[in-house]
């Protein structure tokens, strides 16, 4: 008979600061869903690049902070909806141009004379 190790968790040292989560994390993902939910009126660029630049120092600070900084899947989430955001608003913005060369395309050129007129 084959007896097993007992499971033991690894025990911290008493000075290793607990785990804590991320402040900017959670505001990574508001302004992502703000800019998210706001990118087809185009506004949602400013919330968003703000969400990608904030994003960016956070996931820095996670990978200092050796694992107790937590909050990576909120970074992960608010990323992923800032750039939805950003992508909306340039997709807005394709169409409002194609709409305006299509007004353009069916308004009549040149002057508009009398008939009659030389």
């Amino acid at each position: 008979m084959v007896t097993s190790p007992a499971a033991t968790t690894p025990t911290r040292h008493p000075l290793d600061p607990d785990p804590a989560p991320s402040s900017k994390a959670r505001a990574v993902f508001a302004l992502g869903l703000v800019g998210f939910l706001t990118g087809a009126f185009v506004g949602g660029v400013i919330p968003a690049t703000v969400a990608l630049l904030l994003a960016r120092q956070a996931a820095r600070q996670a990978y200092a902070a050796q694992g107790y900084l937590t909050g990576s899947a909120w970074i992960r989430r608010g990323r992923r909806l800032a750039w939805a955001g950003i992508v909306l608003a340039l997709a807005t913005l394709v169409v409002a141009a194609i709409a305006g060369l299509l007004h353009l395309a069916s308004a009549p050129s040149g002057p508009d004379f009398a008939p009659g007129t030389n």
